[in-house]
C-alpha cells in the first residue's frame, strides 16, 4: 500500500531533527483520517532572493488545506518579533517571515482550487507555525503571546500527543471560511494538488461542435469529436502511487519502469521542474533520444514550472542555464548530451557520418565509446534525468568494460552526492522495455553499470522514496487496446508459446495485472488487467469497437479503406488532422520506408493533406537533409504519416497502423513485435490496424483481441526474453544469469522463498522481515547483514559467512547452519529449533532467549556465546550467560 504522506526529500541530519519531530507528529495525528500529507510540497514562493515551498502540507477533507511552517529555534534564539518579520541569532538565517510566507503559499494553492467551479469558495485553509523546540510555557515567560500578530501557533506540547495537534489545528482559525466537502469535490481537490490540471486540454470547438451537431435520419449520432469534448473536460483522478514517484526527490539513482501511457515523459519533466525550483544552484539535463520530443518535452516542463511558481517562471531554453533539455546526441544547431560533454573536454564531437554504422543508436553507443576510452568524463552534472531510456541501450558487443556507453558516460558526469558515498549520484531514467525497438538487453542497474553496481536501485531510500519504481495504471490507451498489445507483443496465445515477458505472478502484479496459475511447462495461466487500471474514460463513453483489424488482399485495397476512414475522421467525426489522427507504418528499413512513401503518396492522391516527420511543410515527399527540421512531428493541417522510430513518444486520439504483413513475415523478431506494440499504444481512442495476405500472425492477433481485458494460455516453456519488474523478480534474475552480486541490496520483507542464491554476494544486505524459507544459501556472503525477524525456517545456509549479522527474532527452526560462520552474530530470541549447527563457528554471538529446543550443536564453536535465557537443545533453560557455562 502506498503511504499517503509524500516526503517529497528525505530530511537532514542535525538541523532539522525539530522538523522530524513536528513531520512523524503530523503522520501519527493524520494516520486514520481522509487525507494526503506532503513534507515539502512544491509549491515556491518568493523569499528574498530565493524560493521556499511549505514545510507540511496537509490535503484533508474535512478540514481542507493546512499549510504548516516549521521553526525549530529555541526561545532564545529568537531576538524579536515586529509584525510578520522574525528576527533570530545563532539560526542559519537572521530573519524570516514565517507566517505571511505560510499565507502566500496557502493562497497560490486555494487559487488553483478557485480555478474549478464546484471548488470555488469551498475549500477552507489554514495557516500555522510549529516552534518543535518551544513550549507554550516559555512562549509566554518570553511575552511573544502579548503581540497583536502573533500568529496560530503549534508548540512542542502539541507535538507529543496527536490528539492535542489535531484539537490545536481545529482550534485555529481559518484565514478562508469553506464547506464540507461532498466526495466529488474531494476527489477534484486531490487532482487539483496533484497537478492534474495541468493536462487539460483547451476545446477545439470549430471542428467538435459540428462533430456533436451530426444525426443521421433526424437522430444524433456519436462521434469522435463528440466523445473527445467530454474527455477533455475530465480531469484524471488522484494517483497516490503516481504522485509519490513524481513529488520525490532521491538522494541517488532512481530507475522508473513504467507501461505505456502510464506518462513518464510527463512525470520527469515534473520532477526536473521540481528539483530545479527547489535547488536552482544545481545543473540539471533532461536527456532523450528520439528528437521528435523534444517540443513536447519543453511544454511540459514549461506548464509544470508555471504550477510550482505560481506562474512566475517559464522555462527559457536559452535563459535556462542551471536546466537544459538535451537530445541525447546533438544536432549542428542544437547542443545535446554528448555534443556538450565534448566540448568541455576539448574533443571533436562525431556525427552519424563519421561512424561506418548508420543505426543511430548504435552510432550513438560508438561515439560515447570512443570519448569514454579517449578522456575522463567531466563531473559537469548534479542530476540527469533520462527518458525512454530503452532507446539508449545497445547490444553486449558495444559495451564499454562490461557497462552500456551512454548511461556509464551520463554515471561519470555527474557529481557524487555525497563525497564519502561516491557511487551514490542521482541519475534517474525511464523506461518500458516493451517498447525497445532495437537492443532487448533490459536497463537495470547491472546492465547499465556493471555488476559491480548492480545493487544501486534496490530497496528504499530515507522518507519511504523508493530507489526502483513501477508505474502500472495507463491513462493514454484504453484498456482493450493495452492489453491486446501486451498480448500481441508478448506472443500470450502463439502456438508455439510465449516470446517474451514475465514469468512471475508478482512482477505481473507489478504493472497492474491479476494472475492465477503458476508459470511451469503445461501449466494453464490466466492473466486480467481489471478496469480501473486503465481509466481512459473513451472505453466508457464510446459505444462502438476501439480496435479493429482487417486483412485486405491487396495494398491498394488497405490504402484505399485507409484514405476513406481518414475522410470519414475529418468530415464526419470532426477530427483535426493534425495530432488528434496519426499513421504509422510498419517494418524495417528500406522496406518500411517505402511503404511510408506509398501511404504519403496514396493519401495525397485522395485530397489528404500529409506530413512526413523532420520535413519543413506538408505535403513534402522528398526531404533534404540540409533543409529539415528533426524535432519537428507535427504540422498544421497535415495528417502525420510516420515510421515506428520517430512514432515513439508521440500519440493521437485516432492511430492507423499500416503493414501487419511486414511483422507476421517475422513473426518471431522481437524488434517487430515489439513494433506492433509501441504503434498500438499511441493510441488515445482508437486504433485500425491492418495488413495484406494471410498469415499465422493474423488468427493470432483476432484470438487476443476476442480475448478482452483476460488472456488464458497454457505456459510452455520459459521465453526468448524474460523480464522482471520487481526488486525480487531482478534478484532471481540477475543470479539465473550469473550475477552473484548483491551486497548492500535493500530487500526488507521480500518474498524469496525457495530462492536460489548459493554463494551470492550478500554482505550488508537488509533482508528485515524478509521471507526466505526454503531458500538455498549455502555459502553465501551475509556478513553484518540484517535478517532480524527474517524467516529462514528450513533454509540451507550450510559454509554461509554470518558473522556480525543481526539475526535477532529470526525464524530459523530446520535450518542447515552446518560449518556455517556465525562469530558475534545477534540470534537473541532467534527460534532454531530442530536447527543443524554442526561444526558452526558460534564465537561471541548472542543468543539469550533463543529457542535451541532439539538443536544438533555438535563440534560447534561456542567460545563466549551468550545463551542466558536460552532453550537449550534439551530444553532446559539457560540462567547464566556464557561465562558461566
Amino acid at each position: 500500500m502506498t503511504n499517503k504522506f509524500i516526503t517529497t526529500e528525505p530530511l537532514g541530519k542535525g538541523g532539522e531533527g525539530g522538523e522530524q519531530k513536528a513531520w512523524d507528529a503530523v503522520q501519527k495525528a493524520f494516520r486514520d483520517r481522509t487525507c494526503i500529507g506532503y513534507w515539502r510540497y512544491p509549491i515556491f514562493s518568493k523569499v528574498g532572493k530565493s524560493r521556499k515551498e511549505p514545510d507540511i502540507l496537509i490535503v484533508d477533507a474535512q478540514l481542507g488545506l493546512i499549510v504548516i511552517e516549521i521553526k525549530s529555534v529555541t526561545i532564545d534564539q529568537i531576538l524579536a518579533i515586529t509584525g510578520h518579520r522574525w528576527e533570530f541569532q545563532n539560526y542559519y538565517t537572521t530573519s524570516s517571515n514565517p507566517y505571511q510566507q505560510a499565507e502566500n503559499q496557502l493562497f497560490s494553492l486555494l487559487g488553483y482550487c478557485d480555478r474549478e467551479p464546484i471548488l470555488r469558495r469551498k475549500v477552507t485553509g489554514r495557516a500555522l507555525i510549529c516552534l518543535p523546540l518551544i513550549t507554550e510555557a516559555e512562549w509566554y515567560q518570553s511575552g511573544f503571546y502579548q503581540l497583536p500578530s502573533c500568529p496560530p501557533i503549534i508548540f512542542q506540547d502539541n507535538i507529543i500527543s496527536w490528539t492535542f495537534l489535531i484539537k490545536r489545528i481545529q482550534q485555529t482559525s481559518p484565514i478562508i471560511k469553506g464547506t464540507p466537502l461532498n466526495n466529488q469535490q474531494w476527489k477534484l481537490l486531490q487532482a487539483v494538488i496533484s497537478g492534474t490540471p495541468v493536462f487539460r486540454k483547451k476545446q477545439h470547438l470549430k471542428g467538435h461542435k459540428n462533430a456533436i451537431q451530426k444525426t443521421i435520419n433526424g437522430t444524433p449520432q456519436q462521434t469522435r469529436g463528440s466523445i473527445l469534448a467530454q474527455v477533455r473536460q475530465h480531469l484524471s483522478e488522484f494517483d497516490l502511487a503516481q504522485e509519490q514517484i513524481a513529488k520525490s526527490i532521491p538522494p541517488g539513482p532512481q530507475r522508473i519502469r513504467g507501461i505505456a501511457g502510464s506518462g513518464k515523459t510527463v512525470l520527469l519533466c515534473q520532477k526536473a521542474a521540481h528539483i530545479h525550483l527547489k535547488h536552482p544552484d544545481w545543473n540539471i539535463a533532461l536527456v532523450f533520444f528520439s528528437r521528435s520530443l523534444y517540443h513536447t518535452i519543453i511544454s511540459q516542463l514549461d506548464k509544470w514550472l508555471r504550477r510550482f511558481s505560481s506562474g512566475e517562471i517559464r522555462y527559457d531554453a536559452k535563459g535556462h542555464r542551471k536546466l537544459k533539455v538535451l537530445h541525447a546526441w546533438g544536432g549542428r544547431k542544437q547542443p545535446g548530451f554528448y555534443s556538450t560533454l565534448c566540448r568541455h573536454t576539448g574533443v571533436k564531437a562525431l556525427t552519424v557520418n563519421d561512424i561506418e554504422t548508420k543505426q543511430p543508436h548504435q552510432a550513438l553507443a560508438e561515439v560515447c565509446l570512443n570519448l569514454l576510452q579517449e578522456t575522463a568524463i567531466p563531473k559537469l552534472y548534479d542530476v540527469i534525468l533520462i527518458d525512454e531510456g530503452q532507446d539508449l541501450i545497445v547490444d553486449d558487443s558495444l559495451k564499454f568494460e562490461g557497462k552500456q556507453p551512454f548511461y556509464w558516460m551520463a554515471y561519470q558526469a555527474l557529481r557524487p552526492v555525497d563525497p564519502t558515498q561516491p557511487e551514490q549520484r542521482r541519475l534517474i531514467w525511464a523506461y518500458d522495455e516493451a517498447q525497445s525497438l532495437e537492443s532487448l538487453n533490459i536497463p537495470n542497474a547491472s546492465e547499465l553499470f556493471g555488476e559491480d553496481l548492480g545493487h544501486l536501485v534496490t530497496g528504499q531510500y530515507g522518507g519511504g522514496i523508493r530507489k526502483s519504481e513501477t508505474m502500472y495504471r495507463c491513462y493514454r490507451t484504453p484498456g482493450e487496446i493495452l492489453t491486446a498489445a501486451h498480448g500481441i507483443g508478448m506472443g500470450l496465445l502463439r502456438r508455439g508459446g510465449m516470446l517474451t515477458g514475465i514469468t512471475r505472478i508478482e512482477d505481473w502484479q507489478a504493472i497492474g495485472y491479476e494472475v492465477t496459475g503458476t508459470f511451469r511447462p503445461g501449466q494453464q495461466i490466466t492473466v486480467r488487467r481489471p478496469p480501473e487500471h486503465s481509466p481512459n474514460l473513451v472505453s466508457k463513453l464510446w459505444q462502438g469497437s476501439l480496435f479493429e483489424f482487417i486483412a485486405y488482399r491487396s495494398r491498394q485495397e488497405e490504402l484505399t479503406a485507409l484514405a476513406d476512414n481518414i475522410i470519414y475522421n475529418l468530415r464526419y467525426d470532426g477530427l483535426k488532422p493534425s495530432r488528434e489522427i496519426l499513421v504509422i507504418v510498419l517494418g524495417l528499413g528500406l522496406e518500411a520506408m517505402r511503404l511510408e512513401t506509398a501511404v504519403a503518396e496514396f493519401l495525397m492522391s485522395q485530397g489528404i493533406d500529409i506530413y512526413l516527420p523532420s520535413a519543413m511543410d506538408c505535403n513534402m515527399l522528398h526531404i533534404d537533409k540540409d533543409h529539415r527540421d528533426p524535432n519537428k512531428f507535427w504540422c498544421e493541417g497535415g495528417v502525420t504519416v510516420s515510421r515506428i522510430h520517430r512514432a515513439k513518444g508521440n500519440e493521437a486520439d485516432m492511430v492507423y497502423v499500416v503493414g501487419l504483413d511486414n511483422v507476421a513475415k517475422d513473426e518471431n523478431n522481437l524488434q517487430l513485435r515489439n513494433q506492433l506494440f509501441v504503434a498500438l499504444t499511441r493510441a488515445k481512442g482508437w486504433v485500425k490496424l491492418s495488413g495484406v495476405g494471410s498469415y499465422p500472425l493474423y488468427e493470432e492477433m483476432w484470438q487476443v483481441m476476442q480475448s478482452g481485458d483476460t488472456f488464458t494460455f497454457t505456459f510452455r516453456h520459459p521465453p526468448q526474453r524474460e523480464i522482471s519488474v520487481t526488486d525480487v523478480g531482478e534478484v532471481r534474475s540477475r543470479y539465473q544469469s550469473g550475477g552473484r552480486n548483491f551486497q548492500n541490496a535493500e530487500l526488507a520483507g521480500a518474498q524469496l522463498a525457495g530462492a536460489d542464491l548459493r554463494n551470492a554476494n550478500l554482505i550488508g544486505a537488509m533482508l528485515r522481515g524478509a521471507n526466505l524459507q526454503q531458500a538455498q544459501l549455502d555459502g553465501a556472503k551475509l556478513v553484518i547483514a540484517d535478517l532480524s525477524e527474517a524467516d529462514l525456517s528450513e533454509a540451507s545456509l550450510r559454509k554461509a559467512k554470518l558473522v556480525g549479522a543481526s539475526l535477532k527474532q529470526a525464524r530459523l527452526s530446520g535450518a542447515d547452519l552446518s560449518w556455517a560462520k556465525l562469530g558475534n552474530a545477534d540470534l537473541r530470541g532467534a527460534e532454531l529449533v530442530g536447527a543443524k549447527l554442526v561444526g558452526a563457528s558460534l564465537s561471541g554471538a548472542d543468543l539469550r532467549e533463543a529457542d535451541l529446543t532439539g538443536a544438533n550443536l555438535d563440534k560447534a564453536d561456542l567460545s563466549e556465546v551468550n545463551f542466558e535465557g536460552a532453550t537449550m537443545p534439551d530444553g532446559s533453560i539457560c540462567k547464566t550467560n556464557w561465562r558461566e557455562l
